[in-house]
């Protein structure tokens, strides 16, 4: 079978979840947006609601009413988007709460769905969605007359707990919300770990349910297992790959396994003889050439035998891992996971 296996731990992710819900001196939510980061967001959302978890955070309406379908009536699923223009019915048949970012969007919101469910999204700051200060001055009254069910900020740089943005937008919301009593929510995963002055009535984990970053004591949650189609040994002076970007010093043999850009697994791990690899019985196995859209090839001259599969990511090797040695993010990495996995959910 040439099918790259990705196992997905819904135990440990429902125990990260818990790990953070004890950080967090108020409700704890969740976010399950892209797809659960790539992960299902069916499993991950249900998962999670056996955890403990009642309100979700979606980006779009759309993604909204795929885990209204998993989780059924109860859970509250806000849409960071707010209100789209041509959202109404989707909103108010999957029973979603959006968090309104702007003039335009509240009255969206009060003349196609009078006294539906909806929170506000504030701009402490990070200049990318919700209201500036000036706007919510002027729309303060008119929306808590409204009764908005939650309001909200997000950091820009919580996963730099020296960072002085973190303070100056802790300072502007709670400018921005004094005296307010509805819910308030400011914490994503970096946000908890700063501590209780951010935690306010609900917070947000995200991508610390996963596995990653900032959250350095969650447990992991994927395993990658890539198949090995082929070995072959490669003599000195012979080449590897597209662009013949690697040779060979020594004799080398060669394993080809199933995967490459088309599944999310980026370019820039190629050629990481002292970086990413892939891993058996804890032995790291440099990539050799440039990963192609379906192959990766690996060194395997270390092993008494090749196994039928090499592994990428697990514990040995997390997201983050992976993200630092290819110069990006691990959301990127968990995000980017492509369809063509087999894929696992234990329990």
């Amino acid at each position: 079978m040439s099918t790259a296996t990705l196992t997905i731990d819904l135990t440990a992710l429902a125990d990260n979840w818990r790990a953070l819900d004890r950080l967090s001196d108020s409700e704890t939510g969740a976010v399950v947006k892209a797809d659960g980061y790539g992960l299902g967001v069916a499993q991950v959302g249900t998962a999670l609601a056996e955890a403990g978890a009642r309100q979700f955070f979606v980006a779009q309406a759309e993604e909204g009413l795929a885990l209204r379908r998993a989780l059924g009536h109860g859970p509250v699923i806000n849409v960071f988007s707010g209100h789209m223009a041509g959202d109404a019915e989707l909103i108010r048949s999957a029973e979603l709460t959006p968090m309104i970012n702007s003039t335009e969007q509240l009255l969206r919101q009060v003349e196609t769905l009078p006294g539906h469910l909806f929170g506000i999204q504030l701009d402490s700051g990070m200049n990318r969605l919700g209201m500036e200060l000036a706007e919510w001055a002027a729309l303060r009254d008119i929306a808590l007359a409204q009764q908005p069910s939650l309001v909200m900020s997000h950091l820009a740089c919580a996963d730099e707990p020296d960072h002085p943005m973190n303070a100056a937008q802790l300072s502007a919301f709670r400018e921005m919300t004094q005296g307010i009593e509805a819910p308030r929510s400011l914490a994503a995963t970096g946000g908890i770990l700063l501590g209780s002055d951010y935690h306010f009535d609900v917070t947000r984990p995200g991508v610390g349910l996963y596995g990653g970053l900032p959250f350095a004591d969650a447990r992991p949650v994927v395993t990658l297992d890539l198949p090995v189609i082929q070995t072959r040994e490669v003599a000195p002076g012979e080449t590897v790959g597209y662009g013949n970007s690697w040779t060979a010093a020594a004799s080398t043999t060669v394993a080809t396994v199933s995967g490459g850009y088309a599944d999310g697994l980026l370019r820039a791990m190629g050629n990481a003889t002292d970086r990413a690899g892939l891993y058996h019985d804890g032995q790291r196995l440099p990539i050799l050439g440039r990963v192609s859209m379906d192959l990766i090839t690996v060194d395997v001259t270390q092993l008494s035998e090749v196994p039928d599969r090499l592994q990428l990511l697990g514990t040995t090797q997390t997201v983050d891992d992976l993200a630092d040695w290819a110069g990006t993010i691990g959301y990127e990495v968990l995000t980017g996971l492509g369809t063509r996995y087999e894929r696992h959910y234990r329990r």
